[in-house]
Parts: C-alpha cells; sequence; structure tokens
C-alpha cells in the first residue's frame, strides 16, 4: 500500500432529491382543504474544506468512492422531507481541484476555503405547490433530480517557504533531516527519496517549512527521473536553496555543471498562470559535504564564481553540522521579507462571477438523421431537469409536462425545425427520453372535468364526427338488409312458414340512405 499520495480520483455520487407528495386533505367540518403534499427533501452536497490538519490524500486513495445522503420524501399535511446531510471532505491546503476534464475548478491555498463539487439534487414539489386555478386539486407531484454523480482530481501542491532542489545523492534529504525534525529515508544511491519530505525549521523566534523533493537529473524536464514529476511541491516556495555534492565520486561532476543542469531543468517547468517562474525566486546555494577535505578545497574553489554570478553561498555539512546555523538564519530573513511583502499588500475577496449571456437559449433543437426520418433532440437545462421530474406512468403529469414545454416555446421551435405531428422528439443529450410528438391542445374546461390523475388530452378515444357517425349508421342499414334477405330465403326454401300472416316484406321500400 502506498505511504505518500498527491493526486487522487474521487468517484463522487451526491444524494438525490426526495419525492414531491400526491395528498388531499380529508377532516370531519373541513369540507374543500384541497391538496395539502409536502415538496421532498434536496440531496445533500458534497463539499470539499482545507483543512491546515490534514497533511495527505492517502485516505482518500484508499476509499475513492464518496456519497453523500438522499432527501427525503414529503408526505401530507403539508410536511416537506427532510433534506440529505452534507458530506464534507477536508483536504490538505494547498489541494488543487479539477473536474473530469482537466479543467481547474478551485486551487485551495488558503485554509478554510469551501468548494461544493457535487451538488445534490433537488426535490420534488409536491401537488399543494403545483394548484392553480386550472388545478384545483393535482393528482400529482414532481419527482427528485438525481444528484451530481462523476469524477473529480484532487493534486496536493505542498505549501512550504523553502524548496531544496539538487542532483541525486546531494545531501538533500541528510540537510532537511540536520536543519528540522524530519526523519527522510538516507542512503547512498541516487533516488533514495522516492517522495517530497517536508519540515519545519526553527531559527531564533521565526519559524518556516522547508520541502526536498527527489533528485534532479539532466533530462528530468523530458521525463527522466523522478524530480520532474514532484517538482509541484515546490511551486509556491517562496526561496530555492541549491544543494550542490562537493564530494562527488561520479566522473564529469562539479558543483557548478550540476547548477547549471539543475537551472535549465527549473527553467523548463512550467508554472501556473499568475505565478513567479522559479528561476525568479530568491536563491540560496548551499555547498555540502565540507565535512569531507576534497570536498572542503573543491568548496573553495568554486565559492568565488557562485557569488560573482550573485549567489549567496554557504559552505554547509549535515554530519558536523558546519554552517547550518548561518543558513538557517538567512533562510528565515528571506522568508520574513516576503511574509512582509504579502502582509502589506491588501487581500482581495475572491468573487465569483457566473454571469448568463444575453443572447443565451434555455434549450437548443437539433435536427439529427434516422432511418425513418429526422429526429428531433432538444437540449437544455430545463426541458431535461422538467423530464427527470416527471411521473410518466400520471396521465395528469405527462400533460403538465407538456404545458411547461408549450410555455418555454419548445412546440413553436420544433415547427421551425421542420417537425410535424408524429416526428420522434429527444429531450437530453445521449439516450435522453423519446416521444412521438403530437402538437399539445390547451383547454382549461378539458382539465376542470378531467377526475384526478388523468388528462383526456392524452385519451385513445375521441370524439366522434359527422363522417364516423354516418359510416356507423350505414354499416347498420347494411347488416339489418343482409338479415332480412337471409330470412326471406329460409322461407322460400321452406325451412319455417309464416302461421301468423306476417309475411316477410322485401326491400322495394326505399330507404333514404343519403
Amino acid at each position: 500500500m502506498a505511504s505518500f499520495v498527491d493526486q487522487v480520483t474521487l468517484h463522487l455520487v451526491a444524494g438525490h432529491g426526495g419525492n414531491g407528495c400526491v395528498s388531499v386533505k380529508r377532516e370531519k367540518f373541513k369540507p374543500l382543504a384541497g391538496p395539502d403534499g409536502g415538496k421532498g427533501g434536496d440531496g445533500g452536497d458534497i463539499v470539499l474544506v482545507s483543512d491546515p490538519q490534514v497533511t495527505t490524500l492517502l485516505n482518500y486513495h484508499r476509499s475513492p468512492h464518496r456519497k453523500s445522503q438522499h432527501g427525503q420524501p414529503g408526505q401530507g399535511d403539508l410536511k416537506a422531507g427532510t433534506a440529505g446531510a452534507e458530506l464534507i471532505l477536508p483536504v490538505p491546503v494547498g489541494t488543487v481541484v479539477r473536474d473530469g476534464d482537466g479543467e481547474v475548478l478551485i486551487d485551495m491555498d488558503a485554509p478554510g476555503m469551501r468548494l461544493v463539487v457535487a451538488p445534490g439534487g433537488q426535490g420534488g414539489l409536491g401537488n399543494a405547490a403545483l394548484s392553480s386555478t386550472k388545478r384545483k386539486a393535482p393528482g400529482f407531484a414532481l419527482l427528485g433530480t438525481p444528484g451530481f454523480q462523476g469524477d473529480i482530481f484532487l493534486e496536493l501542491k505542498t505549501v512550504a517557504d523553502v524548496a531544496l532542489v539538487g542532483y541525486p545523492s546531494a545531501g538533500k534529504s541528510s540537510l532537511i533531516a540536520a536543519m528540522s525534525a524530519a526523519k527522510p529515508k538516507i542512503a547512498d544511491y541516487p533516488f533514495t527519496t522516492l517522495h517530497p519530505n517536508l519540515g519545519v525549521v526553527e531559527s531564533g523566534e521565526i519559524r518556516y517549512t522547508i520541502a526536498d523533493v527527489p533528485g534532479l537529473i539532466e533530462g528530468a524536464s523530458e521525463g527522466k527521473g523522478l524530480g520532474l514529476e514532484f517538482l509541484r511541491h515546490v511551486e509556491r516556495c517562496t526561496a530555492l536553496l541549491h544543494v550542490l555534492d562537493c564530494a562527488t565520486l561520479e566522473p564529469g561532476r562539479d558543483p557548478i555543471s550540476d547548477l547549471d543542469i539543475i537551472l535549465g531543468e527549473l527553467a523548463a517547468y512550467p508554472v501556473p498562470e499568475g505565478q513567479k517562474p522559479l528561476l525568479e525566486r530568491e536563491q540560496i546555494i548551499a555547498l555540502n559535504k565540507v565535512d569531507v577535505p576534497d570536498g572542503n578545497d573543491l568548496a573553495n574553489l568554486v565559492k568565488a564564481e557562485l557569488e560573482e554570478r550573485g549567489y549567496r553561498v554557504f559552505e554547509v555539512s549535515a554530519v558536523s553540522r558546519h554552517g547550518l546555523r548561518e543558513l538557517s538564519f538567512a533562510l528565515a530573513a528571506l522568508v520574513v521579507a516576503e511574509r512582509e511583502a504579502q502582509n502589506s499588500e491588501p487581500v482581495k475577496e475572491r468573487i465569483v462571477l457566473r454571469p448568463r449571456a444575453v443572447n443565451a437559449k434555455d434549450f437548443v433543437v437539433k435536427v439529427e438523421g434516422g432511418t425513418y426520418g429526422n429526429v428531433y433532440r432538444v437540449v437544455g437545462e430545463k426541458p431535461e431537469r422538467w423530464v427527470a421530474q416527471t411521473d410518466f406512468v400520471n396521465e395528469e403529469a405527462v400533460g403538465y409536462l407538456a404545458d411547461r414545454l408549450a410555455r418555454l416555446g419548445v412546440e413553436d421551435e420544433l415547427f421551425k425545425s421542420g417537425a410535424v405531428p408524429g416526428s420522434t422528439v429527444i429531450i437530453g443529450a445521449g439516450g435522453g427520453v423519446v416521444f412521438d410528438w403530437e402538437p399539445t391542445l390547451s383547454s382549461a374546461a378539458e382539465l376542470i372535468v378531467a377526475p384526478r390523475g388523468t388528462d383526456p388530452r392524452l385519451d385513445d378515444n375521441p370524439r366522434e364526427t359527422n363522417r364516423s357517425r354516418r359510416r356507423n349508421y350505414l354499416e347498420r342499414m347494411d347488416a339489418k338488409a343482409a338479415a332480412r334477405a337471409e330470412l326471406e330465403s329460409e322461407r322460400e326454401a321452406g325451412v319455417w312458414r309464416d302461421d301468423e300472416g306476417f309475411a316477410i316484406q322485401r326491400d322495394d321500400e326505399t330507404e333514404d340512405r343519403d
């Protein structure tokens, strides 16, 4: 099992909204009480909160699936359903949140920041809220909408004051262990550090943090080694501390060439927009391992050249702790200066604006080709939400949906797009909901006389027309004439006799069939 995790994908399912209630109040001595169905409760949101007490994403790596509570359905007597409790997920300060498409949602670089990453579903209205002059006592209610379901990506970027960079086995882990209480893994082979280490240093009354990342090598910006993968942890640092190995045994290496290679890799690393490039930040050089005789001699040779380039150079040794006190105070001075500069600038209030475009439409009708003719797809937030709220088992609910879509202008847009009665209409992206479209007829009288839960506009037995009545009359007359002819033929054949004298009259009397 991994012990350090700085990238996690969360699979989130927010709570669904509760269904509305269909109820009509029936109580003694209270006639005409009317509908009293309550609203369903909203589903619980999933919220990310930056917490300074949280330092790792390991918990989410082990349990990436998170769900919030569903809203409860409404009840009679105007009782609303209970809303689902929101699920709060604490994350470390410095976490960058991205959506499934890779777009940055928020950079949680300050404690206490909140973000609703998975909004819960909306509770459906009860029939009490749906009553109107047209529908006195609706026999339906709206269903709750489903909550957000999808993935988000978390990326941890350590918030440190000073970052240690250098070649593998340059002594960065030993240096952070000597300056702080951190206890990283230390060995004499390259790439001992497999994940960033964070330590706290106290220099007098000043306290600051230092971060150690895996060593950089030539070609790290092209994917070689491990250092480039973890350079995100030094993006927020105030200063860079270059740790140069003065006692390396590898041929062709020296502190000057190591520094040039590291500077080239840092220059190739892109920082997020709005942040200062890494090479434009304060930089200090630490010539490490001067406790070795050859290392001390080499440090004395290169120190003057490095100072000519404008760097502050310190000769240090993590083993003998030589020069660590001076180095810690120099770093503290840089950190204090940066903090004072940040405090002098007024903190701007973070304002999030999501304006609606002037020409924004509630829906769009797209014409798609099909095997049996054109298919008309309606895409929009409102139509899709209304379809999700509709109980298609209830005719009155379907009629209410048709009225809402007509008021929104969906039918007018379908006519403009070339749709005719009987055309296939799909509401929603992907699979959606398929309808055989028939233009809506609106009439208050029909709805007033209809029983609850029904809609005469959806009746398959329409009113009989004059043409159909005439056709039925002619069919009955033809059946009577055929029956009389059959009886007459049987009498003539002797099957029966007319003893009473009631002869069957032949069809010589003309009937007005026009």
